[in-house]
């Protein structure tokens, strides 16, 4: 996730350059900002743009004084050359991650292998700072629109501060921070005067981004929420539709304060299925609601769901999967087969339609042979003739996974079942061969 994160944002940052050195002056930020506030106030000054240009420019340095010397990657020699010495040196872990952690008045900055990796602002020179920059910002642009240009220069710069905000908070793994600096970017890049068309994307990271908080704060389950509603409203949905999953989870998060959240929940999933039959994920969440939740509905009521948009489009290979997803959080194997029949017929060339084939013959194998280890047998014919029904199962999955294998030459996972299917077998004719060329292909694979 916080690749694509970084990827969105490259087309609207600005690299953040490191500055020369100097120490953060508190008391000479702070008389620049006591001079602005009275010049706001002053009858002659504030109906003047340059006043609150000025004001935006003094904020925002407030809003950026802490962090402004330092940059991803830089060198541990620079930030003592910029920063000066730290005040103590440890150690901190965040996500799973271990870094050494500089200790500076205003901020505690991480490094890994000699380099900066990210920091954490500790306090500011004036809470706030930024917020009130680009309302003053904004309210040049008012005053006289032409100072367009330099109003958009000084906004880019307070974007790119929040972006940066929200960047060095999601690699501490502070996700309410991360999520707040990217949306505070998104609001200045949605400004009229920004030219932009914002398509929702960074709103969505926030709401992503509570949802992640949730587990540990459950407030963060509302913001989570309304900036998923917001990206929706906007237009926005991921190619894979966790967009839904994540809305699902910010509703369900809060089914204890009202239980119509509930019901909010299975509707963000349903939207979610019927744009996005294939995702996994917002099957796995509905088969939770419809099994763990009274009230919400039978599990058949998803097969009808689906089964009725089969009806309006028969040729719907993603419908077909998901309808065999479904089919397998339900433990009907052989729906879940009979669907990828549908998804191997319709497009060939997919290899996780023969893939899932061969699996779900090899589950409904396995399910079948469960049977008949729990059946008590008085007649050895009559054990012969099951244990032929459960073979023949498991021989119709060899070649669907063959097929798959054709499509993905050297595929662990399909490998790995071909050889594990042969080995079952490995009495009848062939079989054995069989088991030792895959057996050979897997190793390889594998690297063995």
């Amino acid at each position: 996730m916080k690749r694509m994160i970084l990827a969105v944002l490259a087309a609207v940052l600005l690299a953040v350059p490191a500055a020369e050195a100097q120490k953060v002056n508190k008391s000479a930020i702070v008389a620049k900002l006591q001079k602005s506030d009275a010049d706001i106030v002053d009858a002659k000054k504030q109906v003047k743009a340059a006043t609150w240009m000025n004001r935006g420019k003094v904020y925002y340095e407030a809003a950026v004084a802490p962090t402004k010397d330092i940059f991803v990657g830089m060198e541990a020699m620079m930030v003592k050359m910029t920063a000066g010495e730290p005040q103590s040196i440890g150690e901190a872990t965040m996500a799973g991650v271990t870094y050494e952690a500089w200790e500076y008045p205003y901020v505690t900055v991480y490094l890994q292998g000699g380099k900066v990796a990210t920091w954490t602002e500790k306090q500011a020179v004036y809470e706030g700072a930024g917020e009130v920059a680009v309302a003053a910002y904004k309210k040049a642009l008012e005053i006289d629109p032409k100072q367009a240009e330099k109003v958009k220069e000084g906004l880019q710069q307070l974007a790119n501060y929040y972006s940066q905000v929200g960047n060095t908070s999601l690699d501490a793994a502070r996700y309410a921070d991360a999520a707040d600096g990217y949306l505070a970017a998104h609001q200045i890049l949605a400004e009229p005067v920004m030219g932009n068309q914002p398509d929702g994307t960074l709103v969505y990271y926030a709401g992503y981004l509570r949802t992640m908080d949730g587990a540990t704060h459950p407030e963060s389950f509302v913001k989570g929420a309304k900036h998923l509603e917001d990206a929706l409203a906007m237009g926005f949905a991921d190619e894979e539709g966790n967009i839904y999953y994540y809305l699902f989870h910010c509703y369900y998060g809060q089914k204890d304060a009202d239980k119509a959240n509930v019901m909010k929940a299975k509707d963000a999933l349903l939207a979610g299925i019927e744009k996005f039959p294939k995702n996994e994920r917002i099957l796995e969440g509905l088969m939770q609601l419809y099994t763990a939740e009274e009230g919400v509905g039978d599990p058949q009521d998803l097969v009808a769901m689906l089964d009725g948009q089969l009806a309006e489009n028969p040729e719907s290979v993603d419908l077909w999967f998901g309808r065999g997803r479904l089919f397998y959080a339900l433990k009907d194997y052989a729906k879940s087969v009979e669907s990828f029949q549908k998804v191997a017929e319709l497009k060939p060339e997919l290899y996780e339609g023969w893939f899932y084939l061969g699996l779900f013959y090899t589950l409904m194998g396995d399910q079948e042979n469960q049977v008949i280890n729990e059946k008590q047998y008085t007649s050895q014919s009559a054990y012969d003739a099951d244990l032929e029904t459960v073979n023949a199962i498991y021989r119709k999955a060899i070649p669907a996974f063959e097929k798959a294998l054709e499509i993905q030459p050297g595929s662990v996972d399909t490998l790995e079942s071909l050889k594990a299917l042969c080995f079952r077998l490995r009495d009848e004719e062939g079989m054995m061969d069989k088991y030792n060329t895959y057996n050979e292909a897997w190793k390889a694979a594998k690297g063995q």
